[in-house]
């Protein structure tokens, strides 16, 4: 194992009923909050009224951002800034998804600069600052609720990039799994998607004596193939919400990489799909992930993919292991199919046009992963692949 600093500060309150301990959490770490929110499923189904509720009970004057898109825009990012400053505010709450939370995130780093947030998330400026968040968490998927990242994307670039800051993890998050049972099977299998990319993404590297981290990267993908179906077709299974709800945030608080090298190129590549096409970002990782491994599959990948064909997917090992990683490949493609999720960029109304062109960006001028280096004609085959 390579050598690591261990570091997961966020206070995790997961359970029903846990939303009763927002307000005391709030006051350790400020006194007037910015509500951020997207496109309102939190007022249809009643959390937007628990939480003002409570915060109008203890006496925190609150602001809100309403109306996050689910690829968080820097115009949002923008807005919330002006409302922190112009209202003095010192701590920020995102209400629902990985998008409420990262544009909260690029808002809370932000609000220190002099420069316009779009620089700090393109690494053209630096904060040394940023406002404390919380969160209270609607979706399992992305495991903003855990980490220093955050996602957002600018329209009028047409980019989609991600940063990452120590200060802007949450300082708690809120997990009630009864959160969860309202969101869409589409989206409800989209976050599976997305939970299994950002593991799939730690668990292939070039360390092999990781055992321990390896383990539990098999065992929450083991978890999304057991509840994943589950919580499409059962919205409101508290086991299965729960579950898939903890391993989202296990899948990208840091913990599947301490001990390992870690190459993301699946990740990069889909930005560049949703930054041009607004679609769902876990599905378009459904749509690429089975493409990638398959194209990234050689001697020097085969014996990782067939041991993920046989740990996670319970097949036999065979003295063929190209046999064993092709069968993996296929399964999870086909796991992707069975909860409803897109197999193509053509079902997703996404045309060659501009392949060539996104898979450049998504390179930049160089290569992604380590796991098996990706140039853009490599991405761009990927993409062809996944036509």
């Amino acid at each position: 194992m390579l050598n690591f600093n261990y570091d997961i500060p966020t206070k995790v309150f997961f359970g029903k009923g846990q939303i009763s301990v927002l307000a005391e959490q709030i006051k350790h770490y400020g006194s007037k909050v910015l509500l951020v929110y997207g496109g309102g499923s939190i007022k249809k189904y009643g959390i937007y009224d628990i939480v003002t509720s409570i915060l109008k009970e203890n006496n925190i004057p609150y602001w809100e951002l309403g109306g996050v898109d689910s690829n968080p825009r820097i115009t949002s990012v923008r807005a919330g800034i002006k409302i922190c400053r112009e209202n003095s505010i010192d701590f920020i709450l995102p209400v629902g998804g990985g998008s409420a939370i990262d544009c909260a995130k690029a808002i809370a780093i932000g609000f220190y600069s002099d420069s316009d947030p779009w620089y700090l998330i393109t690494k053209q400026a630096e904060s040394k600052n940023a406002l404390p968040i919380g969160t209270v968490l609607t979706l399992a998927a992305t495991g903003s609720e855990m980490n220093m990242n955050a996602v957002i994307s600018n329209l009028d670039t047409i980019q989609k990039f991600v940063v990452f800051h120590p200060l802007i993890k949450p300082k708690f998050s809120i997990l009630d799994p009864t959160y969860t049972f309202t969101v869409p099977a589409y989206h409800t299998a989209a976050g599976v998607a997305d939970i299994m990319s950002h593991t799939l993404e730690c668990y292939f590297g070039h360390v092999k004596d990781a055992y321990l981290v390896d383990k539990i990267a098999e065992a929450i993908l083991l978890t999304c193939i057991k509840y994943g179906p589950v919580v499409v077709s059962e919205p409101e299974n508290y086991e299965a919400r729960a579950n898939i709800l903890w391993a989202s945030s296990l899948a990208l608080n840091g913990l599947l990489k301490y001990g390992k090298e870690t190459g993301w190129c699946v990740h990069p590549m889909e930005h560049e799909l949703s930054a041009y096409y607004d679609i769902s970002h876990g599905a378009g990782l459904a749509v690429l992930t089975p493409n990638w491994m398959n194209y990234v599959l050689n001697d020097h990948t085969v014996d990782q993919i067939s041991q993920y064909g046989i740990n996670v997917w319970g097949l036999p090992a065979q003295e063929d292991k190209y046999s064993t990683a092709n069968q993996a490949i296929a399964l999870t493609r086909e796991f992707f199919i069975s909860i409803g999720l897109p197999t193509t960029l053509t079902e997703m109304g996404i045309p060659e046009e501009k392949l060539a062109v996104m898979a450049k960006s998504a390179v930049n001028g160089g290569t992604i992963s380590s796991f098996r280096p990706l140039n853009a004609q490599d991405v761009l085959n990927i993409y062809l692949n996944s036509l």
